[in-house]
């Protein structure tokens, strides 16, 4: 029977290489080291000390240096293109687009990332990307941009549409903002709506703007609203916006409206209608015979001659009776008549001799 010392000094070497297997598993592979043998990553470091992404910080208008390193470890000489992309990657300019790694070789490729004059204060991010061998490699690239902060927020557009109130939050500043949100409503006869002030589910970053809708089930049906909507944001940020609005019922104003037609109408037509009466009535015919009689007849004859009067009018017209008087015994007058026009009657009057009977009445 072997002694113990043996089995164990037999087991150790087992132990030694199950446990370095474990390790080996434990180990984490290399970074971004794809199917074709290549790698890219920011230059610099190794190992634990190997940069994730590629970090840069200052003020708009700079330009910022770094480098990024590509390794083929394969055994076949390798082709890469290089660009940006994202916020952060427009602002990414390669020394070269294309470079041409050797087998086995690094190569490490300037690169400058300018900050735009008009850039807000805030991070941006982006991407390195390289493309080679049918595989895509993409580098995180992050850039912060310093200077002094400005939080500015606006509430712009209000409206209300039915049971909804529309508006825009607009950051005018540098900063992100988190928009906190209060709602009130007046009408005629006391306050119709009062949220209190809440945040809004929304990050709002700079020169950017959000379009939103307040919803308002229990609008009123006949009233003059008006609403205020005020904003609030972290730095003191703060701004108010109102609109107004007058209800309506639609079937009432719609048959009040009818109504209102159907009157002027009825009015209308009785005026036309009147208007046509008038026109149409008959006119009575003109009265000749009462025109005639209304001419004055124009008188001619001798002078009266003394102690009598004689009285002659002119000859009568056509169809007319005509009348002559005379003197007669006793006093008596002798009058003629002749057929006239238009039944009149002319009469011709002759002075009368009284002084025989005068003398008479002396004697007696």
């Amino acid at each position: 029977m072997s002694p113990p010392t043996s089995h164990r000094c037999r087991a150790l070497p087992v132990l030694a290489a199950a446990l370095a297997a474990l390790l080996c598993g434990l180990a984490p592979p290399a970074a971004a080291d794809g199917p074709a043998g290549w790698t890219a990553r920011p230059a610099g470091g190794s190992g634990q000390d190997a940069r994730p992404y590629v970090y840069l910080e200052g003020a708009p208008g700079t330009v910022l240096q770094d480098r990024l390193a590509v390794t083929n470890s394969g055994r076949t000489p390798l082709t890469v293109r290089l660009r940006g992309d994202g916020r952060a990657g427009a602002w990414i300019r390669f020394a070269e687009d294309t470079v041409s790694v050797p087998a086995r070789t690094r190569a490490e490729v300037p690169l400058a990332v300018t900050v735009p004059p008009d850039t807000v204060p805030g991070s941006a991010s982006g991407a390195a990307v390289a493309v080679g061998g049918g595989e895509e490699i993409r580098v995180p690239v992050r850039v912060r941009t310093v200077g002094p902060t400005l939080a500015a927020l606006s509430v712009e557009d209000v409206e209300i549409s039915g049971g909804s109130i529309r508006y825009t939050l607009v950051n005018r500043g540098n900063a992100m903002l988190r928009p906190r949100l209060a709602v009130r409503a007046e009408g005629v006869f006391g306050t119709l709506l009062d949220r209190p002030e809440r945040p809004l589910p929304l990050e709002l970053a700079p020169g950017r703007k959000a379009e939103r809708t307040e919803p308002w089930p229990d609008a009123p049906a006949l009233d003059a609203v008006t609403v205020r909507l005020r904003v609030t944001a972290s730095g003191g940020v703060r701004d108010e916006a109102e609109t107004s609005a007058t209800y309506i019922p639609v079937a009432p104003a719609v048959g009040a409206g009818l109504l209102v037609l159907g009157g002027l109408a009825a009015i209308a037509s009785g005026a036309y209608r009147r208007r046509r009466t008038g026109r149409a009535a008959p006119q009575p015919p003109p009265d000749t015979g009462s025109s005639a009689r209304s001419q004055p007849r124009e008188r001619t004859g001798p002078a009266a001659e003394p102690g009598g009067r004689a009285k002659e009018e002119s000859p009568a017209e056509p169809g007319c009776t005509a009348k002559e008087e005379g003197p007669v015994g006793s006093g008596r007058t002798a009058k003629e008549e002749g057929p006239v026009g238009s039944g009149r009657t002319a009469v011709a009057e002759r002075p009368v001799d009284t002084e025989p009977l005068l003398k008479a009445g002396a004697k007696t």
